[in-house]
């Protein structure tokens, strides 16, 4: 039995992945790298080695139905606030406002981003 952590990879749903990596990048300030895998079209989300934490793409295909419905990831940023002012310049909504949890030291809260997924914000209180 594995004591790393057990997700290693993700893939979120787009239906056109130039709206969306224009979406993330202004949101995240992320870089992405363009691969074709298995015939979808990937967005790369960046990744190193040596830091902690799983990466993932943004994907275009048949296989690949963007909903509020399923599986939730969390981004980790610095500031909710910033971030979810960034969400509702490009047009996409709060689905969950900012929640701070002070027993676990953080704040939280979800969006839905230029595709129609639910996507979640992790920030680490001081």
């Amino acid at each position: 039995m594995s004591t790393s952590n057990p997700v290693v990879y993700f893939e979120i749903p787009v239906h056109d992945l130039k709206r969306a990596e224009k979406f993330y990048t202004a949101v995240f300030n992320f870089q992405f790298e363009h691969e074709i895998i298995d015939g979808y079209a990937m967005a790369l989300f960046p990744f190193e080695e040596k830091n902690s934490g799983i990466t993932g793409a943004l994907a275009k295909g048949d296989v690949y139905r963007p909903t509020r419905d399923g599986v939730i990831i969390y981004f980790r940023t610095e500031s909710i606030d910033s971030t979810l002012q960034k969400v509702l310049q490009l047009g996409g909504s709060i689905l969950y406002p900012k929640r701070t949890d002070e027993k676990y030291g953080c704040a939280v809260a979800e969006f839905e981003d230029s595709e129609g997924n639910r996507i979640a914000l992790h920030e680490t209180l001081l």
